[in-house]
This record gives C-alpha cells, structure tokens and sequence, in this order.
C-alpha cells in the first residue's frame, strides 16, 4: 500500500481532489495517478471506487464526508472490506487509528488555524502515526516545513492552492504532494 503511494506520487504530486462527483470523468482522465474522494454516498462509494480503480488510478476516501455511513470503526471495517479503496482520509484521530487497526492506508488530514491548532495536530500525528497527514491550508510554507520535521511522516499540502508557486512552495517546502480540487493544477 505505501510503496504504491509513493510511487503514483513519484509519477505526479498533484493529486485530485474531487468534491463534486460531475468532475470525477475529469479527474481520472487527468495526469493525476491519485484521486482525493470528498464526495459521495453509501449507494454510489463502490460504483466510484471501481471506477477509478478499473481505470490504474489510486483512491483515497475521505470517510468524514460521506454520506450514509456512521463516523465509527464499522463503518470503516465496512469500506475496507466492501468497497476496498486504496485508503482513506479522516480529520478524526479515533478513524484514523482503527484504520492502522485494520492495516487500511491512513492519511489524518489536519486543520491548522492557530499555534493551538498546529500543536495539538503535532501531538495527535506523532501519538497515531498515520501513513501520512494532509495539512490546510496549504499555502503556509513555513508550517509544512515545521510540521513535516516534527512528526516525521510524509505530508500533503491541500486548500487554497492557487497556482504554480503555490504547488512549489509546497514541494521545496517538504511536502510530497499537493491535493486540490482545482483543475487547472491538475494538469502541472
């Protein structure tokens, strides 16, 4: 599982965020070999899911929002085992450790606000030990910098990508890769 995350990310950094499901056709014919999935339900997961898989590219659920489905390791134990993608995101430190439980690929995506923000997502990622940890927004050089060197495990930028600069920021910031919704960064 994390070799071929990392090596997708070796091929493209960018990965798609799809948060509307008209612009999935769109992310799967991108260069993109990795697809963020922030939208859908229990009636369409698997339908999606197989979609992108059958097509090579590697998907990621971001189970918090996901409709249908309880936030509890059931409904975790129910992806995994139903529906299969190649790993999940949550905000959650409780989904996110059942996930390393239950040997499915973990990325802790983490809200940073304020110092008091930062620190606790510190501590939390250092204590769980996702895969890896997506941090937002992720145009703060200096806190992808200073995150990555304290809880020594991979880190994606994501949120308020804008441009080129913004993608490189990032990358000469420490970060492995850069999640966006926006199309046009698909294609760098």
């Amino acid at each position: 599982m994390k070799n071929e995350f990392y090596g997708k990310l070796q091929i493209s950094p960018i990965i798609a965020a799809v948060n509307n499901l008209e612009k999935l056709h769109n992310a799967i014919e991108s260069p993109c070999e990795i697809i963020f999935l922030l939208k859908g339900n229990i009636l369409n997961l698997d339908k999606i899911v197989h979609k992108v898989k059958e097509s090579g590219k590697s998907i990621y659920i971001h189970v918090d929002l996901m409709d249908g489905f309880g936030r509890d390791e059931y409904a975790l134990r129910y992806i995994k085992e139903k529906i299969n993608p190649h790993g999940i995101i949550s905000t959650k430190a409780s989904i996110i450790k059942a996930a390393k439980e239950n040997n499915l690929f973990a990325i802790q995506r983490l809200f940073i606000l304020d110092n008091l923000s930062l620190s606790s997502g510190i501590s939390t990622a250092k204590a769980i030990k996702p895969d890896a940890v997506e941090i937002l927004p992720g145009v703060m050089n200096k806190i992808t910098e200073k995150v990555r060197k304290e809880i020594n495990v991979p880190v994606i930028t994501g949120g308020l990508i804008a441009d080129k600069e913004d993608v490189i920021g990032s990358l000469k910031a420490g970060a492995i890769a850069i999640s966006t919704s926006k199309e046009e960064i698909w294609y760098m």
